[in-house]
This record gives structure tokens, C-alpha cells and sequence, in this order.
């Protein structure tokens, strides 16, 4: 039989697109093909995951109280709502990430649902054994999450169709890439190529 899947769509808010206050260039691109692939996983029944960064105004993770970034995804602002384009209906969990003051949390797997659960649980429970990710940024969150899936004993593969990256240096996202597949991750490159 083949492993129960999930789908993880990673940081898919206004604040990580075009207009927003940390924008990932081209991040708007990964909203057309995180739709298709959502389709897939709910006309089989498998669960659909929503990360979303959850910051509280004041953190340590923004450039003004001594981190790397500015203000973004603060909660209940416009910034980190979803993208209202990305199809969401209802049935995903959402799980929120970042909430702390001292936290930065870029992977996934740092992220709690409404009731505290962390995603490894929640995927236990669900009878997951394999996830797909994809979301912002290729070269933070959505590498952090495919590497904590493989240290969690998932089977992982990124979604490059549906993934784009921050590229600080203009190489990240290759080495990202080049990182996760070094440890285990497939790297799909169209929804073709998904096979649950």
C-alpha cells in the first residue's frame, strides 16, 4: 500500500508576495500551482496543511528588537493573511508559527494548530507517512520543514513548481535544492511527477 500523504503550502501570506513587507520575488507564482496540487490531495481525502508565520508585534526575529528581518506577519494584519487567491475551503489545518516574543521558527514543524498540537503529532495521528511541500521561501521555511520531515522519519518531497525562493545571495535556492536532496528529499518539478 502506498504511504498515506499530507500537502504542506508554507507561508502563503500577503506579506511574503509582491506588495508585502518581506516579499519573495515571484512569490505570487506558487499560488497557481498550490491550487492544482490542493485539488489533487482533496479529490483523494488526504489532509491539506496551512503554515503561516504568527508573529507578535514585538520579536527578537525583527531587525528593530535585534534580528535579520523586518516587520512581517505580524498577527491579525493584513500582511499575514493568507493570499486570498490561494484556495483554501475550509478542511486544512492550519497551523500558526513564530507566536513567541524569542522565536523564530522557520520550519513547519515548529508550528501548532489551534490546540497547541505540534505538526510531527498531528501527522502521526493522521497515519501520514509522506508530505509534500511547497510554499516561501525555497531557502528558509520551505527548506527548514523538508529537512525536519526527513529528522521526523517522514518520507519528504519539495515542490519546486510550487515553491520560491528569498535568494539573499543569488545562489540560495540552488543550495537549498542541492541540501535537501543531499538529505533525502525528492524534488518534484510539475504536478506530472506526483505520485501518492
Amino acid at each position: 500500500m502506498k504511504a498515506k500523504a499530507a500537502l504542506i503550502m508554507v507561508d502563503v501570506q500577503n506579506d511574503f508576495c509582491p506588495g508585502g513587507a518581506l516579499d519573495v520575488p515571484r512569490g505570487d507564482e506558487v499560488v497557481g500551482a498550490l491550487n492544482r496540487y490542493s485539488e489533487r490531495f482533496r479529490a483523494l481525502g488526504l489532509p491539506i496543511i496551512a503554515t503561516r508565520d504568527w508573529h507578535p508585534a514585538k520579536t527578537s526575529h525583527f531587525k528593530r528588537y535585534g534580528g535579520v528581518w523586518p516587520e512581517h506577519c505580524v498577527q491579525h494584519t493584513h500582511g499575514a493573511a493568507f493570499r486570498a487567491d490561494l484556495q483554501l475551503r475550509g478542511g486544512e489545518i492550519v497551523l500558526s508559527k513564530g507566536m513567541e516574543a524569542d522565536e523564530d521558527s522557520y520550519s513547519a514543524f515548529q508550528g501548532k494548530d489551534e490546540s497547541g498540537t505540534l505538526l510531527a503529532l498531528l501527522l502521526r495521528r493522521l497515519g501520514v507517512e509522506q508530505i509534500f511541500v511547497g510554499g516561501l521561501a525555497t531557502d528558509y521555511c520551505v527548506k527548514e520543514t523538508a529537512l525536519d520531515g526527513i529528522k521526523e522519519g517522514f518520507q519528504v518531497a519539495v515542490l519546486g513548481d510550487a515553491s520560491r525562493g528569498v535568494n539573499l545571495r543569488p545562489d540560495d535556492s540552488q543550495r537549498a535544492l542541492t541540501e535537501m536532496r543531499a538529505a533525502g528529499v525528492r524534488i518534484l518539478a510539475s504536478l506530472d511527477e506526483l505520485t501518492i
